[in-house]
């Protein structure tokens, strides 16, 4: 068993927000990572495409999630699943939002066109 400490957890920031991880490899985990992602009012985050199903749960604000061409709104207590090899983007609304996220410690995202990377959260 792997106690994380809150004095472990790690954090990235990007002009969207702040991804603080939780659980992941480096951290003791070895087959899922969970941050919590804090963005900013208004704010949209890159197209991407996630290789990883990912679980985001929604504490505070709202945020509009487009996957392939649908397009809902998450609020408060709201939680979307996310398959994997879709197409996304998130977009804050005007108090930005705060979720609590999910997905498989292997997993790599890219923006169409790009090569795969793994997030610094995920890691």
């Amino acid at each position: 068993m792997k106690l994380v400490r809150h004095a472990e957890c790690r954090r990235s920031e990007t002009p969207n927000g702040v991804m603080t991880t939780l659980a992941s490899p480096t951290l003791g985990s070895a087959q899922t990572s969970i941050w919590r992602t804090e963005v900013k009012p208004d704010v949209a985050g890159p197209v991407h495409i996630f290789d990883g199903e990912q679980i985001w749960t929604f504490l505070e604000g709202e945020a509009s999630i487009e996957l392939d061409g649908e397009t809902l709104t998450a609020r408060p207590g709201d939680t979307a699943v996310l398959p994997a090899h879709t197409t996304r983007q998130l977009t804050a609304g005007p108090e930005g939002y705060t979720a609590i996220v999910t997905a498989p410690a292997d997993a790599h995202a890219w923006v169409p066109g790009g090569e795969k990377t793994k997030p610094a959260w995920v890691a």
